[in-house]
């Protein structure tokens, strides 16, 4: 027998006060409990946060309404400077995030993938002396198919007084960084950051419109059975890649998981453990990944996680750019899968 409307509504009401008796850490009080106190620092870093949350809402709510839009899937036609094709969703949370931090006053200049030299905020620079580095979508290539999407940050704070506006105080390695991590637009749009002190993951509630804590102190584990790496690029690695995976495809426990979305990718084995690959190829070493807004801030959650990232010769968070949009290969993972793929590199140098 069907249940009655009357039991249906109490059932409703009864999810409702569970869900709003439960203790709610939000993100911004979150950063606050970590510092232990309310110091400039700790209200500045909350504050921050708190901006990084409201681009991640806005670019999920257009997401989340992308298919009944016009004018939001698809290519625009250009490249940016790093060569590449232009998703109207590159431009649109490119421009969302500049406009969130215009309002924050914290912030003096955003650097972003999608944006040739660093965007200046002249208003906040006075007392902004914080950048936000960015990759507004990373995976955007899945917009069109409706698949998972990210988007990376990291804060730093300005040294020096920038007066030619080169931003060459940016020019320093990942362990400057006073905080990164990502938002994951998937099922649920998620919130990883870490401000060196653990890793730590919130959920969108949409209800309440605001990201809850889901877990404290994430610990990568130390080993994982999945690999994640685009081995349609197989015949233009260096041979000592090609042995790596020659390696895992004849021995026993390996999966393989690639969704062409670093965030998306990252995060699984964040949780599960594994190790993601994005080697150079023959005619580019260096690789495709951008070290100051893709590598390095995913390199310092999964360091604060437990977890390693490396070039394969050089700790992702130890290389010093030579300029603001350099590319590094990205071994990143769990310690002793990323140990396994390094042992093939190093052999083979």
């Amino acid at each position: 027998m069907a249940p009655s409307p009357e039991f249906i509504e109490l059932s409703n009401n009864n999810i409702t006060d569970k869900s709003l008796d439960r203790d709610c850490t939000t993100l911004s009080r979150h950063v606050l409990q970590q510092f232990e106190s309310f110091s400039p620092q700790a209200q500045d870093l909350s504050a921050l946060m708190s901006r990084i949350a409201l681009a991640g809402k806005l670019v999920a709510r257009r997401l989340s309404h992308a298919g009944l839009m016009e004018g939001v899937l698809g290519f625009t036609g250009d490249v940016n400077v790093q060569g590449e094709s232009v998703q109207k969703m590159d431009i649109y949370a490119n421009d969302v995030f500049i406009s969130v931090f215009k309002q924050s006053g914290l912030v003096c200049r955003l650097a972003s993938e999608e944006m040739e030299k660093p965007y200046y905020i002249p208003e906040n620079c006075p007392i902004g002396r914080y950048t936000l580095l960015y990759d507004p979508i990373d995976g955007s290539s899945n917009t069109d198919t409706n698949l998972s999407l990210g988007s990376i940050f990291a804060i730093r704070q300005q040294e020096g007084d920038d007066l030619d506006g080169e931003a060459k105080d940016l020019l320093t390695d990942g362990r400057k960084q006073i905080a990164a991590g990502y938002i994951l637009y998937g099922p649920s749009t998620m919130l990883v950051y870490t401000i060196g002190k653990g890793v730590h993951s919130f959920t969108l509630d949409p209800s309440l419109g605001e990201f809850i804590l889901t877990e404290e102190n994430i610990q990568i584990p130390a080993h994982g059975s999945v690999y994640s790496v685009n081995e349609g690029n197989f015949w233009q690695w260096d041979e000592s890649i090609r042995e790596y995976i020659r390696y895992v495809h004849r021995t026993e426990g390996y999966t393989a998981r690639y969704s062409g979305a670093m965030v998306s990718d990252i995060h699984r084995i964040l949780v599960q453990g594994g190790v993601f690959l994005y080697p150079g190829i023959l005619p580019k070493p260096e690789g495709k990944l951008r070290l100051l807004y893709e590598s390095a801030p995913l390199a310092f959650v999964i360091e604060q996680a437990g977890g390693r990232a490396t070039t394969g010769l050089v700790d992702i968070l130890d290389i010093v750019p030579k300029k603001l949009h350099q590319r590094t290969p990205l071994i990143i993972g769990s310690k002793k899968d990323v140990a396994k793929v390094e042992s093939f590199i190093q052999n083979g140098h």
